[in-house]
This record gives structure tokens, sequence and C-alpha cells, in this order.
């Protein structure tokens, strides 16, 4: 694609590194074919390559944004499906990711717009506060439909039937291998999640120490910024970012790290482009440390000895989440995992496409969203599995609410599968729904 930006626009770094990208663009139209709200909507300018058009015009004109292009930019749900289909490379995720920032510091958002972000962005990532509002939500939850906004209403909705209790080992701590080690790793506890579901990193601890690993939660690591980084607050997602650079740092030059395990692969995406994202600043070698041993917990596993497992009888849809599977183009590792652990994995047809949660997507395009959870639970449900699994908490938030099949983390089945207890939602569907309130302990 051939741009026009300035000499003076160009010693703008951002600006620079998104020339860059534009010009890699040839307009081929491969990402349309695989791009969710092409598909649901049907327009152009709802595709990444009509994005792209858009995102161009007001970069090289350095014009304030039209309520126009800042539609067809929150639209995108930064799946990154385009970039596993672009044929040129073009690295779509920085270039929306600067179309955010230059639009939070450039357009004049409506007050509800400004409102509800920010309650997303005071609330999501801090597991306490978000855990208050997720109570606040179940209680109005029976007043939803009276809600005007759809996007209170959806607010409403994500609540869960049941919030769980705090799991202590989310405390910064260390668990020592419960076999000969092999590796010290740190373990991103994350910041919804622990709100959410604490079962995950219990599962997750459970089933690293029991291949070997020492598991560190590091004083000081939380929320990894993705929330923030995607609604354009570059300054905000950065001082996040920034505790978690340093409490890494401060392990792997203590008693060194062989990795940062994250299990929440939204999180795992944005921690892995830490060093594009301080890469101007003077943690830019801090930064790139960590991003360089970042790596998803399925990773990892392959790394360790995982036992092969007799069958287990059970049928397992595999729901792969966008930022696992073309954010950090891990397709294969779980679906591996599942198999060596004695189950029968199934894919769903089109599993390229997003579920429709992508952060706060769901909240902010519940209709869009809706459509895209509608057609995600269909293609699952088709498999007629007895269990889906997914590795992304938002993935399982998003679909559980529109099936009645359980769904669990990849890890809570491979832990259950090496020795661990059942996952809590699979006893919760064969009681009827009554989810068993004890924290599972360590073993």
């Amino acid at each position: 694609m051939q741009t026009n930006f300035t000499p003076a626009q160009l010693e703008t770094p951002a600006t620079a590194h998104s020339e860059k990208i534009l010009r890699a663009c040839v307009h081929c139209g491969f990402c349309t074919a695989t791009c969710p709200t092409y598909q649901v909507l049907g327009d152009e300018l709802d595709s990444p390559r009509g994005r792209i058009y858009l995102i161009k015009d007001m970069l090289e004109n350095d014009r304030k944004p039209d309520a126009k292009t800042v539609k067809h930019v929150d639209r995108c749900l930064s799946c990154l499906a385009c970039m596993s289909t672009c044929p040129s490379g073009v690295h779509y995720m920085h270039l929306v990711d600067h179309a955010r920032e230059y639009i939070e510091e450039h357009y004049d958002r409506p007050f509800t717009d400004r409102a509800l972000r920010w309650v997303l962005a005071r609330i999501l990532p801090y597991p306490n506060r978000f855990r208050l509002a997720l109570l606040g939500a179940k209680i109005g939850r029976p007043l939803a439909r009276f809600m005007p906004d759809a996007r209170l209403r959806a607010m409403l909705e994500m609540a869960p039937k049941t919030i769980p209790p705090v799991s202590r080992n989310d405390d910064p701590q260390t668990f020592a291998p419960k076999a000969p080690k092999k590796m010290r790793v740190a373990l991103m506890t994350g910041c919804a999640q622990k709100a959410l579901n604490t079962d995950i990193n219990d599962a997750t601890i459970r089933l690293l120490t029991r291949l070997g690993c020492e598991v560190v939660v590091a004083e000081g690591a939380g929320c990894c910024g993705a929330l923030t980084h995607h609604m354009g607050k570059t300054s905000e997602s950065h001082v996040t970012a920034a505790k978690n650079i340093r409490a890494w740092n401060a392990e792997m030059n203590g008693k060194g790290l062989d990795a940062i395990v994250i299990n929440t692969s939204g999180c795992g995406t944005t921690v892995k482009d830490y060093g594009h994202m301080f890469r101007d600043s003077d943690m830019a070698a801090q930064a790139q440390a960590v991003s360089d041993i970042a790596m998803d917990v399925s990773e990892v596993l392959m790394k360790l000895d995982l036992p092969q497992g007799a069958d287990q009888q059970m049928k397992v849809a595999y729901h792969a989440a966008c930022s696992l599977q073309h954010g950090q183009q891990i397709k294969n590792y779980p679906k591996d995992l599942l198999k060596r652990a004695g189950f029968t994995v199934l894919e769903p047809a089109d599993p390229h496409l997003c579920c429709g949660s992508a952060g706060t997507y769901n909240l902010m395009q519940p209709e869009i969203s809706k459509q895209l959870k509608e057609r995600k639970v269909q293609t699952l449900e088709a498999k007629n599995p007895d269990i889906i699994a997914a590795g992304n908490i938002g993935c399982m938030m998003q679909i559980g609410s529109g099936t009645q099949v359980p769904i669990v983390h990849t890890v809570e089945l491979l832990d259950w599968a090496t020795g661990g207890p059942k996952p809590p939602a699979m006893l919760a569907a064969a009681n009827g729904g009554v989810r068993p309130m004890d924290i599972p302990v360590l073993r």
C-alpha cells in the first residue's frame, strides 16, 4: 500500500511503525474471509482491509477521528484471525493498537461511552473490586431486562451464578515441586480470573508441581494491562505492565526463572508483546527479557513429561481461543496434551472464528458478540461432546453462558487426568448445577 506520511510524522516512533505495517498491505482481501465481524455484518469497513483504509486516512492526515472511523475500529474484536491469514505478514495487531491509542487521545466520546469505559478500566483489572461488582451484578441481574442500554444489560448478565471464594494460592508465595525439580517458573495469576474462576490457577499449580516445577507467585505481579491497552489507554496499561516487569525481573535476577507461565491466553499475547510496548522506554531491556520467557501453560507442559494416560472415555470439544491460535500461533499443543492424557478431542467447524468474548467486547458490543457466541456454541454442541475445554477465561465465560455442556480450562482436565480432583464445573453439572464451594486442596 502506498503511503504519504511526511518526514515530520515519521519522526514519531508509533507512526513510523504503523507506516511500515500499512506498506506491507497489498489489498488482497484474504483477511475478509476469516474476519468474524465481516462474516456477521458484511460491511467492507468491518473487515481488516476496510479498517486499514480508515486508519491510514486518519493517521496520514493527522485527522481528528470521526464517529464513522471510531465505530468500525471499536467493532474490531482484535481476534487477529487476519494475521493468521495474511500472506503479506501485515502486523494488524500493532496497527489497530496504535489507532485505538490515537482515538483515545483525539476523540471526544459520548458521555455514556466514556463512563462505561472508565468503569470497566477501574474495576475489571482489580480482583477485589471486580468481585464486589460481580456480587452487585448478581443482585441486580433480575432487573437486567429493564435496562435501556444493551451494554448495561450485558454487564448484569455476565455475573456467574456463584462467585468463588478467594483462593489463597493466588497470594505471593512459592510452591515446591512434588517430583524431581526440572524448572523454576513464575505463574501469572491475573486479575479478572481470580474473581471469576479460582479453579484454573489452583489446577495449574497442582499440575506444574506434580510434573517437577517450582512455582512462584511473584510479589507485585498482577494484571497484564491488556484491558486498558486495548482501550487505547496506553499510560494506564503501561503502569500496570511495568509492575509485572519489575516483579518478574526481581525473580529472574534472584533465584532465576525458566519461564513465566500464563494460563489466560489473552494475557499471554500481551505479555509476549511487552518488548514492543516498552521498546522506546528505559525499561526496554527488562520488558524484552520478560517477553522472551513468557509462555502459555501448554508450551511449558510440552517441555515436561506429561504421563501417557489411559482412555478417559470422554469426548472433549476443544475451543481454540483467538489469542492463543492467532495471537500466539499456538494451535496444536493443547489438543496434543489432551490426547496424551487420554481424552478424545473433537474440533468444531470454523475453529478460527471468534466466540465474541474478546476482553470487554461482549460488554461493549453485545449485539455482535451474541451472534458470534450463538454460532460458536452451535458448532461446539454439534460435536455432542461430554465437555468443552478452552485456554482462556473470557472464552469460558462467554461460551458457558450459552450452553449446558460443562466448560473447563484445559489444565483442569490435565490435572484431573494426572491425579488431581475432578474439575468443579463437571461436578456441578453432575449435581444439577450445584457447585462445591470448597477450594480444591493442592496435591
